[in-house]
């Protein structure tokens, strides 16, 4: 790689260190890592408002060997502080690219470190659960480091929703792109208007609702019960985000009101937590939570298993669901937390996982198709 060599310091809360080779910015950030299990999606991962706060451990050894491209962006702006690497790739190797990734870390003030162990951190995360932590250029004294990520505050009970949603609400209209022609879709006239709650939604998310039927209008994350029945939606989303449902209280009186009308309602991944906490339900931080692909969720009625793509470091607590009217839809196959709800007598539903984000198999896609058939059982 056509660059000069500046080290960089990785220092965990246990006393861990890594030195390695600073290949994005330099500077110096604290915050809490975690693992991806994901060979792909880097640049999506990046831009992932769920990561706001976090920096990723890639567990696949080498990334970067397909670039960037516009196109991938899940969101305006890097939201994730750092990407720790085995090996950023040395070239770029796909027609679409638009750029390198190193350009990409330069270009969105991304700090990364790469030549360093990332199984033996994998393995320390696994074991120790996500960790505060903080990657360095400037200081590369040890004892200092280390104070700086046992003093760095943790995610718990911190609302990360209103650093990452919208300000105003807007009106989505693109949707995925042609097969054959590549070219995007759009909302076609007299689709149902749907409210999503923007906690830090993805843009694909949007697209696969507008190919799904829906006409998404997104409000802010505060937004109130009242305002969004002034805007007359025929259903409500709940989107994913970043942090502690627990402590997005507006949302969860919110979502609380929503659920006592006739509206269908649909969450995702920090939505679904939402949900749960609304009508009565507990979360809990999960030791290292789910972020990859590949994560097998099994229907409570044993008729279908998906391969899902996740990213949450909290999960509902399946006991706190007595007296909620929600029913587990879905469980992970991996650990047994619960990967999906079900309202026993209302439209209204759940996922942990992220449908729109196929790991290559788009299994869980008919998600959508379920949400407008609630929707049109509902119009009648």
């Amino acid at each position: 790689m056509d660059r000069d060599f500046t080290p960089a310091t990785l220092v965990l809360e246990n006393g861990s260190v890594f030195r390695g080779r600073s290949v994005g910015v330099t500077g110096q950030r604290a915050f809490e890592l975690v693992f991806h299990t994901g060979m792909t999606g880097y640049q999506e991962i990046l831009t992932d408002p769920s990561y706001c706060g976090q920096a990723v451990v890639m567990t696949y050894p080498q990334i970067g060997n397909y670039g960037c491209q516009e196109a991938a962006n899940e969101s305006d702006r890097c939201w994730a502080e750092a990407m720790i690497m085995r090996q950023l790739s040395p070239t770029t190797s796909s027609w679409t690219a638009e750029s390198s990734l190193a350009e990409y870390f330069e270009n969105n003030q991304v700090m990364a470190i790469d030549d360093v162990d990332t199984r033996e951190i994998t393995l320390l995360l696994r074991e120790l659960g996500a960790q505060r932590a903080v990657l360095s250029t400037e200081c590369h004294d040890v004892d200092e480091l280390l104070k700086i990520a046992r003093g760095h505050a943790s995610l718990d009970g911190v609302d990360l929703t209103s650093q990452v949603s919208c300000s105003k609400a807007y009106d989505w209209t693109e949707g995925l792109p042609d097969s054959v022609t590549w070219q995007a879709s759009s909302v076609v006239d007299g689709a149902p208007k749907i409210v999503c709650y923007d906690f830090g939604i993805k843009r694909n998310i949007l697209r696969n609702l507008v190919s799904a039927g829906f006409a998404p209008t997104v409000v802010p994350a505060n937004t109130s019960a009242a305002d969004v029945l002034a805007l007359n939606p025929t259903g409500v989303f709940l989107s994913n985000g970043p942090g502690d449902p627990a402590a997005v209280t507006s949302a969860i009186a919110a979502v609380a009101e929503l659920a006592q009308t006739e509206l269908p309602i649909l969450g995702i991944c920090l939505g679904h937590q939402i949900l749960a906490l609304a009508l009565g339900g507990s979360t809990f931080k999960m030791k290292f939570g789910h972020h990859g692909a590949n994560h097998p969720v099994i229907a409570t009625d044993g008729k279908r298993i998906d391969i899902s793509s996740q990213n949450h470091g909290f999960a509902v607590e399946p006991d706190s669901l007595a007296g909620t009217g929600l029913e587990v839809s879905h469980t992970n196959g991996n650990d047994g937390t619960v990967a999906g709800l079900q309202h026993s007598s209302k439209p209204i539903f759940s996922v942990q996982y992220h449908p729109e984000g196929a790991p290559g198999p788009h299994d869980p896609e008919h998600l959508f198709q379920q949400f407008m058939r609630n929707l049109q059982a509902c119009l009648g």
